[in-house]
């Protein structure tokens, strides 16, 4: 009797516990969820304004010297020492010699000719001075100064024909243009500078037999550079000689200022692009070096310019209204590495000056101050 009671009252028990868990149940079920607080970004905006935006062509090339002297011999020899060795790096002022070639020989078949002249023209004094006595002293004052170790000066201007028959039959005048040939081929063998430059390549060394149509080196002026440039043909209208142009070198290190100097007149038929020369001055540059030009093409009016990552495939961009962000419709007029130039943008519309890591349109900002939009502000 007593087992009977003990499992009643048990089962009463585990009854009674199993209604009160499953009211506990079902009053949880109904608890409602904790909210989770919505995160609103922070974005950087301008304020659009519209004004006249300069198109800058980006071109790149390698610095060459404006003045350069391939040096090329014109006459066989024995390379001599010289005052100063012809190696690459070395300096000559104007006019001072670059190369010479041993010319002894030469030389020496030089003032034999100059010698037969000379013979040539005493032997007809007597006949000057019996036959034409109102031009022998012409001829003996030309004689006087003649000097084998100095040029061979001009011959007296001859006056009537019957002189010009005399001297011209004598062959005086052939042997005179003989030795001025060979006094002409003689300055070959003294190459000098033609102005004060540096050398940039030796290909011959003291000592060297130098042969006839062998090139030597190359000179440069290191004062004035040029590069030359390839712009697009829609720019040929507008690109003219004397624009000034900003230079920069490959790490934006440093910042020179050119012109253009010359710009071709025909477009290459194979990229369809037109060559223009900037020349450029300063003390650090270097032939081969590489720079990037910006060249100011033309201007576009009410227009602005962003950053290129600040426009969608879709050519659109973001704009902030009300704390949401939306998107508007624009269009791009010209494209740079970095940036690009905006029409359809009306004034006072607030866009993006950063992008927005998973940015879309609905999307709850909160603007910060920024600066208003011109053709600079964005950097």
């Amino acid at each position: 009797m007593l087992r009977k009671i003990i499992l009643s009252v048990l089962g009463v028990a585990l009854i009674i516990g199993a209604i009160i868990y499953a009211n506990y149940l079902i009053d949880n079920k109904h608890k409602p969820k904790p909210v989770i607080p919505k995160v609103v970004k922070t974005v950087l905006v301008d304020t659009v304004k519209n004004t006249t935006v300069p198109i800058v062509i980006t071109a790149n090339g390698n610095l060459t010297a404006l003045q350069r002297v391939e040096l090329y011999s014109e006459v066989q020899g024995l390379f001599k020492i010289g005052s100063k060795l012809f190696k690459p790096g070395q300096k000559f002022n104007k006019g001072e010699t670059l190369i010479r070639i041993d010319a002894s020989e030469y030389y020496a078949s030089v003032q034999s000719a100059k010698s037969t002249l000379y013979n040539s023209i005493a032997a007809i004094m007597p006949d000057l001075r019996l036959d034409f006595s109102d031009v022998f002293q012409k001829w003996q004052t030309y004689l006087n100064s003649f000097d084998l170790n100095k040029t061979t000066p001009k011959l007296p201007e001859i006056s009537n024909e019957k002189e010009n028959y005399f001297i011209t039959g004598r062959g005086i005048v052939s042997a005179y243009y003989n030795v001025k040939n060979l006094e002409q081929r003689l300055t070959k063998y003294r190459i000098t500078a033609p102005f004060s430059g540096i050398l940039t390549e030796a290909l011959v060394t003291e000592g060297t037999l130098v042969r006839n149509g062998q090139k030597l080196g190359e000179f440069i002026n290191p004062s004035v550079y040029e590069m030359e440039v390839a712009i697009s043909k829609s720019f040929a209208d507008v690109l003219k000689e004397g624009e000034d142009v900003t230079l920069t070198s490959l790490d934006n290190s440093k910042t020179y200022k050119g012109k253009v100097s010359r710009v071709n007149g025909s477009i290459d038929a194979t990229t369809q692009t037109i060559t223009a020369y900037i020349e450029v001055k300063h003390s650090d540059l270097k032939e081969g070096m590489y720079l990037e030009a910006n060249l100011n093409a033309e201007k576009v009016e009410n227009a602005i310019e962003i950053d290129r990552n600040l426009l969608l495939d879709s050519q659109e961009i973001y704009v902030v209204n009300d704390s949401l962000l939306d998107v508007i419709a624009v269009k791009p007029v010209h494209f740079s590495n970095a940036k690009v130039i905006l029409k359809d943008v009306p004034n006072g519309t607030i866009i993006l000056r950063k992008p927005v890591p998973g940015a879309y349109a609905g999307m709850h900002v909160k603007a910060a101050k920024g600066n208003t939009v011109t053709s600079d502000s964005i950097q």
